[in-house]
């Protein structure tokens, strides 16, 4: 439940941090010579989940949450399900009240309240499978009217959430550098090729959903029940090597040029931290199909989060030029819904498991500003965009960092952030 109580901790009131009681993200962190460690975010500080298990602070909790909570990763507790994830949720409300002594004047309370700035954010969880969706209809619009300018649109896209199965294991922590990968290219559409590094490499804003509990083998998951499965959502950039993808992509989709890295914020958001952001799914225009009947939900929802990229040169950073933002949208612009990839993606019997992400696709909106990847910003390189310094891009260069952030704000409801997914790109070898 979202709450405007205050807390003790310092910066946790803060309108402006995203991190209240409001929010209480899970993540996993390093640092201190502690290994690694399930924390939540609160203010300037992270909870050590472990610490606060063995400090007996979390008695009232079940056998099984307190165990999950000590390990080096979230699969376990993400396994647990809702009422769990909200056992602990309600708990660390309670310890982190301005109300409540029991953590604020405990005499260990130094070793369980670990300053932001001295540790290290991880990836939250083991990643098992992931699938990632092309579920903006603005997003593919504009890429399909650059190369199929008479039917931006393939007949099946209103019919049904496309996705494709991404990489899991070139998943990396936001910031993680990002190699410029090579592959094969070609000049005119029917090759040949030649092989070596990508010269179209570009970023995508995409919502990842993490997948707390699954389904069996063969039991798809209802539209209506979908959202009780996902943990929670973060941050993903999806990076792409856009002249890779060219010659590539037909006729199963990508491959090498988007499976060298996909960076992920740390800080896992709850769906109950969402609540007050909820957005009732908009209708449909006429001329568009009604879908099928195991897509429609009686009460979906799209979810308010302002996304935001921005760009800082190798020379920005160095000269103390301030991140040019490059795009600012939505995530309620989507076309299908995170409860209808899901219903979609277990339809035929597939079987999601704890820590499996499913990502949205490049998340767009109706303005040029709002645009989630430099393909369609600069509208295929042919109206680039020019940064803090002057400098203009069409495409990224070696030594650009690409930082995205995502956040909730509504007047009289505390803000929720989501944090940062940050990376660098770094030359080809």
């Amino acid at each position: 439940m979202q709450s405007a109580a205050q807390s003790w901790v310092e910066g946790a009131n803060d309108s402006a941090s995203g991190f209240s009681l409001a929010n209480l993200p899970f993540g996993v962190v390093g640092g201190e010579g502690r290994g690694l460690r399930i924390g939540v975010r609160i203010g300037a500080f992270i909870v050590d989940c472990r610490a606060l298990v063995e400090a007996g602070l979390l008695a009232r909790l079940d056998d099984s949450i307190r165990t999950a909570l000590t390990g080096e990763s979230l699969n376990t507790f993400m396994s647990l399900g809702r009422e769990a994830w909200r056992s602990a949720r309600a708990e660390l409300t309670r310890l982190l009240n301005a109300q409540t002594p029991d953590l604020r004047d405990h005499p260990r309370r130094k070793s369980i309240m670990l300053p932001e700035w001295g540790m290290s954010v991880r990836l939250p969880c083991t990643i098992g499978d992931y699938s990632d969706f092309y579920a903006s209809l603005h997003h593919a619009t504009n890429v399909g009217s650059m190369f199929r300018p008479d039917n931006p649109l393939l007949p099946n896209w209103k019919h049904m959430p496309i996705g494709y199965h991404g990489r899991s294991s070139s998943i990396v922590m936001s910031g993680t550098p990002i190699r410029r990968p090579h592959g094969q290219t070609v000049q005119s559409d029917l090759g040949p090729p030649t092989f070596g590094p990508s010269k179209l490499m570009d970023y995508e804003l995409e919502v990842g959903a993490l997948i707390g509990t699954g389904n069996a083998m063969g039991e798809p998951i209802h539209v209506d029940r979908a959202l009780e499965s996902v943990f929670g959502l973060v941050l993903l950039n999806d990076w792409s090597a856009r002249d890779i993808q060219k010659w590539e992509y037909q006729p199963l989709g990508p491959f090498l040029a988007k499976n060298f890295a996909s960076s992920l914020s740390g800080w896992v958001v709850s769906l109950d931290a969402l609540e007050p952001f909820r957005v009732p799914l908009p209708a449909r225009p006429a001329s568009d199909p009604e879908p099928l009947e195991y897509l429609r939900g009686t009460n979906d929802v799209v979810f308010d989060v302002t996304l935001e990229v921005s760009i800082a040169s190798a020379a920005m950073r160095s000269a103390g030029t301030p991140a040019t933002v490059v795009t600012l949208g939505n995530f309620k612009e989507m076309y299908w819904t995170i409860a209808q990839m899901i219903a979609h993606h277990t339809s035929s019997g597939c079987n999601l498991r704890s820590g499996d992400l499913l990502a949205s696709g490049t998340v767009s909106g109706p303005t040029p500003e709002s645009r989630g990847c430099l393909l369609e910003r600069t509208w295929r390189g042919t109206q680039p965009i020019t940064l803090g310094d002057g400098a203009e891009r069409k495409f990224l260069q070696d030594g650009d960092e690409v930082i995205m952030r995502a956040w909730c704000e509504r007047a009289g409801v505390p803000r929720i952030g989501f944090g940062e997914c940050r990376g660098i790109v770094t030359p080809a070898r």
